[in-house]
């Protein structure tokens, strides 16, 4: 078997794999096997693709001789570099943050939820039902309603949340 018989097609494949489930994970669609296949398709485009690099290096170096090209993989370079600076508090940055406090929200009971948003359970559990969401209790929690679906959980957190008194 030679380079060229399966370097293209590696990076086609893994391609595929990578946008799919790039777009579901956007969106937090999906679950653990997608994430999985990711991650791994990630390692076969990386692989392919210096495969595909080696084979086409003359070609690859005539596009660092065109301006747009080249300020396109800058561009991208740029990000990529971009990309390991940290922006919150943490090492994760604020995406971590948030996670975290999802997280927490996800772990809240719904009775939590209605002192948070100053309402009574009694509300927040009508709110949950004009949302189709029934037979909750104040002792049911975000991620119980919800069976650990993210946009459940969200139509969930937007419900409870959404008749909430603020003072100002």
């Amino acid at each position: 078997m030679t380079l060229r018989s399966w370097a293209t097609p590696t990076v086609i494949g893994a391609f595929l794999v990578m946008a799919v489930s790039g777009v579901l994970m956007f969106f937090h669609l999906g679950g653990a096997l997608n994430t999985f296949a990711h991650e791994w398709a990630g390692w076969a485009l990386v692989v392919g693709g210096l495969a595909h690099l080696t084979l086409n290096w003359r070609p690859f170096t005539g596009y660092l001789k065109r301006p747009v090209a080249a300020a396109i993989m800058g561009v991208f370079a740029v990000i990529l570099g971009l990309s390991f600076i940290p922006l919150g508090g943490t090492a994760e940055g604020r995406g971590g943050d948030l996670r975290l406090v999802m997280g927490a929200m996800g772990n809240a009971r719904i009775e939590t939820l209605a002192e948070l948003s100053g309402q009574t359970p009694a509300a927040v559990i009508a709110a949950l039902a004009a949302q189709g969401i029934d037979g909750a209790g104040a002792d049911d929690t975000v991620t119980g309603l919800s069976g650990g679906n993210r946009e459940r959980q969200g139509l969930i957190l937007s419900a409870a949340f959404a008749g909430m008194r603020t003072t100002e």
